[in-house]
């Protein structure tokens, strides 16, 4: 682990390149700052071991592969204790894509994609209501993903 390193100007600006296009190789992003990409390695180097950066992926899009249809479900457990026994199962199923532990009326809240709406009536009948300790759920439909970005790190303002 990285001890004493900060995140700087130059963290920042070689993160949102890489938000903008992962794929962009550390030559070009070098070439931008007017820096080596031995100093862009080492940067991303420390920014993983950090924590801050967690790896790079593929990203798929849904409808596009078949996948037209995007919810939110709000699941109540009957039990807090049968949380972590239901964080098992869901990671089970695959249409799950993502699942939080909340605060407020729900005990979690998880977004699935399915293909149809037969599809995402399966998994919520034969799955995710299934599943011991979930006492029901709530359904939202997506009509329109309107935004959908990366945290914007940003410099700490200090107060004068």
């Amino acid at each position: 682990m990285v001890q004493n390193f900060q995140i700087d100007k130059l963290d920042r600006l070689i993160i949102s390149m890489l938000i903008k296009d992962a794929a962009l190789p550390y030559t070009e992003i070098a070439k931008e700052l007017v820096i080596s990409a031995g100093t862009v390695h080492v940067r991303m180097k420390k920014l993983t071991e950090m924590g801050v950066v967690t790896g790079s992926h593929l990203e798929i899009n849904p409808a596009k592969a078949g996948y037209d249809i995007c919810a939110f479900l709000g699941i109540f457990l009957e039990k807090g204790s049968e949380y972590h026994h239901c964080v098992t199962s869901m990671k089970k199923i695959p249409e799950i894509v993502e699942l939080h532990y909340t605060t407020g009326v729900y005990s979690m809240f998880a977004k699935i994609i399915c293909r149809d709406t037969q599809h995402l009536r399966e998994v919520l009948n034969e799955h995710i209501q299934a599943i011991k300790g979930v006492q029901r759920t709530e359904t939202f439909i997506s009509l329109e993903e309107s935004i959908k970005r990366q945290v914007v790190i940003k410099e700490k303002r200090v107060r004068a």
